[in-house]
């Protein structure tokens, strides 16, 4: 009888899935299953997980050691401070050094670094620069501060994004008049559209991100699926779950039948958070462009807020201030191959070196979901994987047809 990952959910009791997500047994079984079933491939399965939080449980728990060699990964932006463009950063110091400004941001973007220093080291000269767990605080840090500018830098893909959207309905019922967003919320599908249409990158198959997913619901994935005939499986971010998700892909693939499946099942639906997209359509519309670092400028791919609400916009309130000249990386890192998923981290030649976590050189070593964060907290595992990190990543022919059938969303 085949292998297949119905039969493998058959002999492992539903309660040992959801109790225990980490245990090795279960873990084991389904690599047993991957290999078995990767022998049949046609080709090298090249899967993208665009999430930072899949390439954290990935390296964590040394998933590579446990694949086959014609089963790779290459890891993808989904993560949203290490696409974060200089500029971008530049801006929230210039805001952030102005008279009587609370600037309040999520805590991984303190660490990162425009062309101008960090906003960690802004706050170290004296400015008031605060993170926050939740960007509702900044609404308590406005209230109690009236005196005060308050300009919350938002940042996030399409997780966050309801979130901020409930601090500027908030400011609106509470009336508060001492509060702008400085918005960089980022949406995932036309990232993973600029990668299917660069021919260096060889991706054939992507793990799609879970809690995108909850909000935007997995049918925002189907058009990839259908443009490219690339399987796309929504994936929790537990190591079964990846594993779950790598068997899947090699079914699909096995059988010729490229579809889009929700490994997630208990928090992803078809349709998404609705209650949450309609109060991220309240406030919010897309921008026609957005830079995103490694990616470049990518169309109809970030937000922006909605003309009718400006007065709560710190990019139109700031804007004599405020410069988009674009700003290129250290010419040593090599963050934007990474991002690209050309090169993996070890593969440049500053990781580890001048580049650490305590003094990151380029934004994938800042944040705990990027790439070169990860491998450098398991280097052990990164070095030894067996899918030869160290080889260097082919190109994808160019798919000419699918080329000129896209249309940017």
């Amino acid at each position: 009888m085949p292998i297949n990952s119905q039969s493998l959910s058959s002999s492992l009791s539903l309660s040992s899935l959801y109790d225990d997500f980490r245990d090795p047994k279960i873990i084991q079984a389904l690599a047993q299953h991957i290999n078995i079933a990767a022998k049949t491939l046609k080709e090298t399965l090249y899967i993208m997980e665009v999430c930072g939080g899949h390439t954290h449980s990935i390296m964590k728990y040394g998933l590579p050691q446990l694949l086959p060699d014609n089963i790779r990964f290459i890891h993808g932006p989904g993560c949203p401070v290490c696409v974060m463009p200089k500029e971008r950063i530049d801006q929230a110091i210039i805001i952030a050094k102005q008279q009587s400004v609370i600037l309040v941001t999520l805590g991984d973007m303190l660490r990162i670094a425009g062309s101008q220093g960090s906003l960690a080291e802004c706050r170290a000269q004296g400015y008031d620069v605060r993170p926050v767990y939740d960007p509702l605080d900044a609404l308590k840090i406005a209230r109690h501060h009236p005196e005060n500018k308050v300009v919350f830098f938002a940042i996030g893909f399409e997780t966050s994004t309801p979130m901020t959207a409930a601090l500027l309905h908030q400011a609106q019922i509470q009336q508060i008049d001492n509060l702008w967003i400085h918005c960089n919320h980022l949406l995932v599908p036309p990232a993973v559209d600029q990668v299917m249409d660069d021919p260096q990158i060889p991706v054939n198959a992507f793990i799609a991100p879970s809690h995108v997913s909850v909000i935007q619901g997995s049918e925002v994935y189907r058009p990839l699926v259908d443009r490219y005939k690339t399987p796309v499986v929504v994936a929790g971010f537990e190591p079964v779950d990846v594993m779950e998700a790598i068997l899947r892909i090699v079914e699909q693939k096995n059988s010729n039948q490229i579809t889009l499946e929700v490994q997630y099942r208990r928090a992803v639906t078809a349709q998404g958070n609705i209650k949450a997209q309609k109060l991220i359509e309240q406030y919010f519309e897309v921008r026609d462009q957005f830079r995103w670092r490694g990616l470049g400028n990518i169309q109809h791919s970030a937000l922006k807020i909605k003309d009718e609400f400006r007065h709560l916009d710190a990019e139109y309130h700031f804007s004599d201030l405020l410069c988009d000249t674009e700003i290129e990386d250290h010419k040593a890192c090599r963050c934007a191959e990474v991002l690209r998923g050309l090169i993996t981290p070890n593969q440049c030649k500053v990781f580890a070196k001048g580049c650490t976590p305590q003094q990151p050189l380029g934004s994938c070593m800042v944040s705990n979901e990027g790439a070169c964060n990860a491998y450098f907290r398991y280097g052990r595992i990164a070095i030894n994987s067996s899918t030869n990190t160290n080889n260097k990543i082919p190109r994808r022919k160019a798919n000419t047809t699918q080329e000129q059938q896209h249309e940017p969303q």
